[in-house]
């Protein structure tokens, strides 16, 4: 009989790739958050740290890197959107993560009518005004207000697990 695999921790102190293997075994959906600037310039980056917050009022939360080049766009915009990916945007997914690609020149996109990029053919898509933004580490908590919520019922997500992407398993 194969000796099973030790169990690995992580204790305060200790290595942060623990830890990041760790919170890697929670599954989650992929998003992309985007806005435009000032200028009217769109802006948009990979998440998978969201979350709904309240019903009433409808509030989202999704934490930013503060080393992310569009941090202070999303930060400072006074609308964004949540596009919830499918199984087929894993390119998008990919694309939106990267510091030097035009993320926005080969994704299919609309503007909405508070004037947040949304992605075409999305799972879902949650687009707000912004709420608060709360310090969070290394990481600044944008807080969202729904102003308006979309999605296709007859699509998958687009899931990340342990380090790669994944699809549902239906049996």
């Amino acid at each position: 009989m194969p000796a099973e695999a030790p169990t690995r921790e992580y204790r305060s102190g200790s290595d942060q790739r623990t830890l990041r293997d760790a919170l890697g075994s929670f599954a989650t959906g992929v998003t992309v958050v985007t806005c435009v600037d000032s200028l009217g310039l769109p802006f948009g980056l990979t998440v998978n740290s969201f979350t709904s917050v309240s019903l009433d009022p409808p509030l989202l939360a999704v934490c930013i890197a503060r080393g992310a080049s569009c941090a202070p766009a999303l930060l400072e915009a006074p609308h964004f959107a949540v596009n919830v990916l499918q199984t087929g945007q894993q390119p998008a997914s990919i694309r939106f993560s990267t510091r030097d690609e035009d993320r926005f020149g080969t994704t299919p996109w609309s503007t909405s009518e508070t004037g947040a990029p949304l992605l075409m053919d999305s799972l879902a898509v949650f687009e707000c005004e912004r709420h608060a933004v709360h310090e969070g580490g290394d990481h600044d908590i944008l807080i969202g207000e729904v102003v308006r919520a979309s999605f296709d019922p007859n699509l998958d997500p687009l899931l990340y697990f342990r380090g790669s992407y994944r699809r549902l398993h239906f049996g």
